[in-house]
């Protein structure tokens, strides 16, 4: 099958083409044909080695965490799926090898799939596993967000962010989501207030809820928690996905899970959630994808068609 690789750490000049064997159902798992792949910022920390002294990595690797596609075959006990079925999977494994979503064909366990919203196509399905997970696990579990209750989302035009501003609203919650002016439009559209993060950020949105809000996600970083603290109330809760370590701030990590992953799918099957697709490259131009996500100047997931 064709795949892309790489055999050393590095940048996207390190991704390769490879023919690689055909991946095998084991008992409990599926073989899927990759209809899309989307990229997401660990691939690329990944693939540079920068997480080396925590995951082990034998080369070449297939990279790769978030799939759409079909399923070819099944194992015999793999009994959730059939050949056929349409899937989206949060692939992600404990060790880096030929595995990865960047590829024809990939042997995923059935707890790491779930069904395919038919509401979305495989490109913008490929983007709901780890971003979809990431929201949807810190706004439903660590902030606990309720009917009436304000949610701050710093980021709201981004793939994490994007996606908690409408999982926010789905749970009844008042949103207001910082943004680049350019992108207030997209914002908008989700059900949120924009607000430009900047010089004066925290006035504006004390402007809309004078009291702070009740709860503040950030998918930014460069402590904009710390440079916004003002807009949170006393004992508003908060969490980041990207400042780790902040006093009073929970830091949220993705983990897999089955029950997280059906409801962000159920969410976009009932079309309270979409994704976003910024740019779709072939397979064999796999590295520009990469490039033009570590450039961030594409608006939207970046997301490798694999298959027609």
């Amino acid at each position: 099958m064709k795949a892309m690789v790489y055999r050393s750490y590095g940048g996207p000049e390190v991704l390769e083409p490879a023919e690689l064997p055909r991946p095998k159902a084991h008992v409990d798992s599926v073989v899927v044909r990759v209809k899309a792949a989307a990229l997401n910022p660990a691939d690329l920390a990944l693939q540079a080695g920068a997480l080396d002294d925590a995951v082990a990595t034998y080369f070449p690797v297939v990279p790769g965490w978030d799939i759409a596609g079909v399923v070819e075959s099944a194992g015999p006990a793999a009994t959730e799926f059939a050949p056929g079925d349409e899937v989206v999977g949060y692939i992600r494994s404990d060790v880096q090898h030929a595995h990865g979503g960047l590829a024809e064909l990939v042997s995923a366990d059935v707890r790491t799939l779930v069904h395919k919203p038919s509401t979305m196509g495989f490109a913008e399905a490929s983007g709901l596993p780890l971003a979809g997970l990431t929201a949807y696990q810190a706004v439903v579990h660590t902030l606990d967000m309720r009917p009436g209750e304000t949610l701050l989302v710093h980021g709201a035009a981004g793939g994490v962010g994007s996606l908690a501003v409408q999982i926010g609203r789905s749970r009844g919650a008042q949103v207001i989501g910082t943004a680049a002016e350019r992108d207030h439009g997209y914002v908008r559209s989700l059900g949120a207030t924009p607000v430009v993060y900047g010089d004066g950020v925290a006035e504006r949105v004390l402007d809309l809820v004078p009291c702070g809000a009740d709860a503040v996600l950030d998918t930014v970083g460069q402590s904009v928690v710390a440079a916004t603290a003002a807009t949170a109330r006393p004992r508003a809760r908060v969490a980041s996905v990207a400042d780790i370590g902040l006093p009073g701030v929970t830091p949220v990590f993705c983990r897999l899970d089955g029950d997280d992953l059906r409801a962000v799918a159920d969410l976009a099957a009932a079309g309270r959630l979409s994704v976003r697709v910024g740019a779709v490259f072939p397979l064999d131009r796999a590295a520009d994808a990469q490039r033009a996500l570590a450039a961030g100047s594409t608006g939207g997931k970046i997301v490798v068609s694999v298959a027609d």
